[in-house]
């Protein structure tokens, strides 16, 4: 089969084979559908009449608890739709509401306060006697990294988006980490009964962003009303059968309405298209005209959906409920069992095998490591090398409760772990980091910070290094050029998040604000200067005389002393001593700035056998500095960053357009490796233009625009925007 395109689906090997052999496509023949009488509810699987062993399962023991990952955008109906599958099964007694705070998941202040998911909620539900943990991750771009553990463990993931071919692109990343980790998934099209967009058209965009083929499971069946046309039920492509919704009940089974025939049917045959490039069976069946057995439709489909292969479409409101027993049948029969999501990340064999994937400091109970059981079962009390479980619990929101005991595939919570990280393996024999854990992204935006209280320094210390061990994405640390606490994140919402954790669970108050630009000063031109320092004050005095020549290194090279004193000028001993002098000025220079790229040579002096010393010669160091810097030519240097800003294509104008804006100087642009229908663009960028430029890069490109920077050189800065820096500085130094 040829590789999976970006903007629409390849040739099938079905398609390849009746080119070469000129044969024409006909219609499959299709079953009388219509007039079946009995309404049969979408709580049971559309063959609901085969016996118990005819019944596709995943591979593995039946009952085994598996787990799914719930991703996509923001405001996409995550958090909605894991209170849909709650509700549907049993596991609380209604769906609660984003609006009104009444969710499982989404339960801490941050969250409900913005009414979006703010960190990784956690619940469970049991259907048709199977046991199961969803995982609720946020969409915001800023708090990815809370998906990343919850994806390394899951079995399958359910990808939410809207009925909007304009938002489909912010997808793309999503979708590729999927791939990456090797994580079977399906999409779920939410709000179908809200959106208008033609469901051609919205397939076509997903699969622009898919590197797996998109294989529809079902088509909409619309209504005409007085409020235009809306989505009243659906048709199931491998049942052919057709349901309408209903509010808050079942789905019912109705008559095949006519206006979709054509459409089920020509759906239908790119369905079976799809499969049938996996499977030479299915094929040959096609390539003869014989209608597959749904049976084997089913099998097949839980085949390529368990191998990643192809990402099973549904549809359905979250909000209604609509299409929620769907999901949940298709979740049942697709999902793999967690022996092969096991063996995906390489977990070793042993009696008992765990995983962190994820770590919380709760204000109460103290630090949970929240695994995965692998293999065996782990019970309160165990060992895992010198790692004692303290507490086992399970989890339903942000409520634990104790339990004594958990089997292979349960998630649960360990109490007080520690020297356990996430991403940690534990085994009888103790902790090691699995290897295919991957790195936090790098930092794109960063704030000074403060506690508001002095006194509370050590306690935002020891705070912070709690936050960065649930959110390892975030990190912090003092500037050795400004002397600042800084605190560093992947946006301006997501560092918000992380002060009001600090005050909530570490009861520190902190401030944020805009960080200082290390700028530094250097000359333009050698100088020679003499400096003498004389004090008599009763007893001793103090003495000492220095000539030094000044002069401006190539950029980058920093600093650099020497003497060609000759005949004792100046004692050998008192030499270092010029130097810690001229070291103490070069740390604020005449224009406010550390001075950098200059050499200081000391050429002659003189001493005084009983009053000179190693103070008096660092004080006429220092003078020779302050009066001979000044006569230098004073510049200011900014920090210029090398940036590597990473776009889909149609945004990279506007990318360079905002570079430009910034005095960004644009090195060029290239295909991003890896990335098809994604630019990167390279260029210097001064490091003032980079705090907030996330922001802009995310609003001009819906969000998923990113970059990586680091230092690269210093640059003159000249003229009024180098008159503004000094000035705000010497404000500074004088309010202090």
């Amino acid at each position: 089969m040829k590789a999976i395109g970006r903007n629409r689906r390849p040739l099938s090997r079905r398609d390849l084979f009746l080119e070469a052999a000129a044969l024409i496509p006909t219609k499959l023949p299709r079953d009388a559908v219509q007039g079946r009488a009995g309404a049969l509810p979408d709580n049971e699987h559309p063959e609901a009449h085969m016996t118990s062993t005819q019944e596709t399962r995943p591979a593995g023991r039946p009952g085994t608890p598996r787990c799914v990952a719930i991703v996509g955008p923001q405001a996409s109906g995550k958090t909605s739709l894991m209170e849909a599958l709650l509700a549907a099964t049993g596991a609380t007694p209604r769906r609660g509401s984003v609006k009104d705070g009444s969710t499982v998941g989404d339960s801490s202040e941050e969250a409900r306060a913005r009414q979006m998911s703010t960190e990784l909620s956690i619940a469970h539900f049991t259907y048709l006697d199977d046991p199961w943990t969803v995982l609720d991750c946020p969409g915001s771009v800023e708090l990815a990294q809370e998906s990343a553990g919850p994806l390394m463990v899951a079995d399958a993931a359910i990808v939410v988006c809207e009925p909007d071919a304009a938002k489909v692109l912010v997808l793309g990343p999503v979708l590729r980490t999927l791939d990456e980790l090797g994580v079977p998934h399906m999409l779920f099209v939410n709000k179908m009964d809200t959106g208008d967009t033609r469901l051609r058209d919205l397939m076509g965009s997903l699969q622009a962003v898919s590197a797996r083929p998109l294989a529809l499971r079902q088509v909409p069946i619309r209504t005409s009303g007085d409020g235009g046309e809306a989505v009243t039920g659906y048709v199931d492509l491998v049942s052919e059968r057709a349901y309408r919704y209903r509010p808050g009940a079942p789905s019912d089974l109705i008559e095949l309405p006519a206006a979709v025939q054509d459409r089920e049917q020509e759906a239908r045959q790119e369905l079976l298209e799809i499969l049938a490039d996996f499977d030479d069976g299915l094929l040959e069946q096609l390539l003869e005209d014989v209608q597959p057995a749904r049976q084997d439709i089913y099998e097949q489909m839980a085949k390529d959906v368990a191998g990643d292969l192809v990402v099973p479409v549904l549809l359905g409101s979250a909000a209604q409920g609509f299409g929620i027993n769907r999901l949940l049948k298709a979740l049942r029969h697709d999902v793999p069992a967690p022996d092969r999501t096991a063996a995906r990340l390489a977990v070793p064999e042993g009696e008992t095998v765990l995983q962190i994937f994820k770590t919380l400091h709760a204000p109460h109970t103290g630090k949970m490591s929240h695994a995965r059981v692998w293999r065996g079962a782990v019970a309160d009390g165990m060992t895992f090398g010198d790692h004692k479980v303290s507490g086992l619990y399970g989890i339903q929101g942000g409520a634990h409760a104790k339990t004594a005991k958990a089997g292979e595939g349960e998630v649960v919570a360990l109490g007080r772990m520690d020297g356990v990280s996430t991403g940690d393996l534990l085994t009888p024999a103790g902790a090691a980091r699995s290897e295919l854990w991957a790195d936090p992204p790098p930092p794109v935006y960063t704030l000074a910070i403060a506690a508001e209280n002095r006194n509370d320094e050590v306690k935002l210390s020891a705070a912070l290094a709690k936050l960065s061990e649930e959110d390892p994405s975030l990190s912090y640390g003092h500037d050795p050029d400004t002397g600042e606490m800084t605190v560093s994140g992947q946006g301006d919402i997501h560092l918000q998040i992380a002060l009001e954790r600090l005050a909530r669970k570490g009861n520190v108050a902190v401030g944020g604000r805009r960080p200082q630009v290390p700028y530094k000063e250097t000359i333009r031109h050698k100088v020679s200067q003499h400096a003498r320092f004389k004090r008599q004050s009763g007893g001793h005095g103090q003495f000492a005389d220095v000539n030094v020549d000044i002069a401006p290194l190539p950029r980058g090279r920093g600093f650099r002393y020497g003497d060609s004193i000759v005949g004792g000028a100046v004692p050998r001993n008192f030499i270092p001593a010029v130097e810690a002098g001229v070291r103490d000025y070069m740390s604020r220079g005449p224009l406010g700035f550390p001075v950098v790229d200059i050499s200081v040579t000391l050429t002659n002096g003189q001493y005084h056998q009983v009053d000179s010393s190693e103070q008096a010669f660092r004080t006429a160091g220092r003078m020779a500095m302050s009066d001979g810097l000044p006569q230098g030519g004073p510049v200011l240097l900014e920090p210029i960053c090398e940036i590597a800003i990473q776009v889909p294509s149609e945004y990279t104008p506007k990318a360079q357009r905002l570079l430009s804006s910034r005095r960004g100087q644009i090195l060029g642009f290239d295909a991003r490796p890896g990335w098809e229908g994604w630019d990167e663009i390279r260029a210097y960028l001064p490091q003032e233009a980079v705090h907030d430029l996330i922001i802009e890069l995310r609003s001009l490109t819906q969000g998923i625009g990113t970059f990586t920077t680091r230092f690269d050189h210093l640059a003159e800065l000249t003229g009024k925007a180098a008159d503004r820096v000094v000035e705000m500085r010497q404000a500074a130094v004088a309010a202090q």
